[in-house]
């Protein structure tokens, strides 16, 4: 059976030199922290870690996402998707400390969702979404005067990814919208077409596309990409006019790399094998699957799936080497053969864990995320409506 350091993938120096400490620049939030960190090489780390977390005993809870580090999921109190965690987050409101080992749209959701005696840490600013990042609060407001033009704008309800920032899903609940995960995407669908003719999705093309067409029983025919980089977004009034799903053009630097090539040849090299994707991926790659699903429907898939049963996953590389090493019964097998960590996830090592529990530790704060109230108080809006959802 596939061992834990045999998935078959190829680490490519580009993909190396993203797990390092140097600034990312193509994120919005590319930053450097301040202070200085342990070195990676630290023999202590890992008890240095246990000490601090020990000395904060119940003022501080951290999360960790399932694409997280091993070294770094050990320290969670919780593991999740970002909206369990951000849940997680408020049902803890005597935790003084959140710290949240993920990525900035994540702590974003936990500030807004926890109380305002709670403080929401992220260990590295530098860990942005490149998805989250391809749709600014300028560009969709543009977007939104262009709808408006057309004549479209009170017709059409905003459904805003989790994987957006903060001014995204303000500017959704402001404008009629709900949240979605990519668990209850189609519930929110449902509910907006209820609302309206028309639905804006944003930022992830994919989920978006893969939902009204696979689940909806829509056509790609009703579905058009909307391009914040060329004018009126690279559409005609005429096409605006004509669409059921106008979808952005954002994507997941990850799943957006799966090919429908990655499918075939895992099939040609596992005969037998079930392929499991994220419906962040491809439309062709999800057509071509056995099986589709959000983080949490794959790991309840792995665990549900009988002894020597063959798996190729189409996610996030932390999650599937975890996945292989929890079921030693089963051969799990990565979907591409090139390296896929999620760059600016990998940011939130040991090192930034160990320098953010130890300056908590003694009384400094470091990294705090806070959402400023007007954006809170509408994005909490569109998260409600979320959590409304039958």
């Amino acid at each position: 059976m596939t061992t834990a350091h045999e998935l078959d993938v190829t680490p490519t120096p580009l993909a190396l030199l993203l797990l390092g400490r140097e600034a990312d620049p193509a994120s919005e939030r590319g930053v450097d922290c301040p202070g200085d960190l342990p070195s990676p090489s630290d023999p202590d780390l890992v008890a240095r870690a246990r000490a601090a977390k020990e000395r904060l005993g119940s003022k501080v809870f951290v999360l960790g996402h399932h694409y997280q580090r091993d070294e770094v999921i050990e320290f969670a109190d919780v593991t999740g998707d970002s909206f369990k965690l951000a849940q997680q987050a408020a049902a803890r409101p005597d935790a003084e400390y959140i710290v949240f080992c993920g990525v900035h749209f994540m702590a974003e959701s936990a500030d807004i969702l926890t109380n305002d005696a709670q403080q929401v840490v992220l260990p590295d600013l530098a860990a942005g979404c490149s998805m989250a990042d391809m749709a600014t609060a300028e560009q969709v407001a543009e977007c939104w005067d262009v709808l408006t033009e057309a004549g479209i704008a009170d017709v059409t309800v905003p459904v805003s990814y989790m994987n957006s920032s903060a001014d995204i899903k303000a500017f959704t609940g402001k404008h009629g919208g709900t949240v979605c995960t990519s668990s209850n995407a189609q519930r929110a669908l449902d509910w907006a077409f209820e609302q309206g003719e028309k639905v804006l999705f944003l930022p992830d093309q994919h989920l978006g596309r893969n939902t009204a067409v696979r689940e909806m029983g829509m056509s790609l025919e009703d579905c058009v990409v909307y391009n914040p980089h060329k004018p009126n977004g690279g559409l005609t009034v005429e096409e605006l006019r004509a669409a059921r799903m106008i979808l952005w053009r954002g994507h997941c630097s990850v799943h957006g790399r799966f090919s429908l090539q990655s499918v075939e040849e895992v099939r040609e090299r596992v005969p037998g094998v079930n392929v499991l994707v994220h419906p962040e991926c491809r439309h062709e790659v999800v057509k071509a699957a056995d099986h589709v699903g959000s983080t949490e429907y794959i790991i309840k898939a792995l665990e549900a799936a009988p002894a020597g049963s063959k798996w190729a996953i189409g996610t996030e590389l932390n999650l599937v080497r975890r996945l292989a090493r929890q079921h030693p019964d089963k051969e799990v097998v990565f979907l591409d053969r090139t390296v896929c960590f999620c760059s600016t996830m990998n940011r939130i090592d040991l090192p930034h864990l160990v320098w953010t529990l130890e300056s908590l530790a003694e009384g400094k704060v470091v990294n705090r995320i806070e959402v400023d109230k007007e954006t809170s108080d509408f994005a909490q809006l569109a998260l409600e409506r979320m959590l409304a959802l039958p």
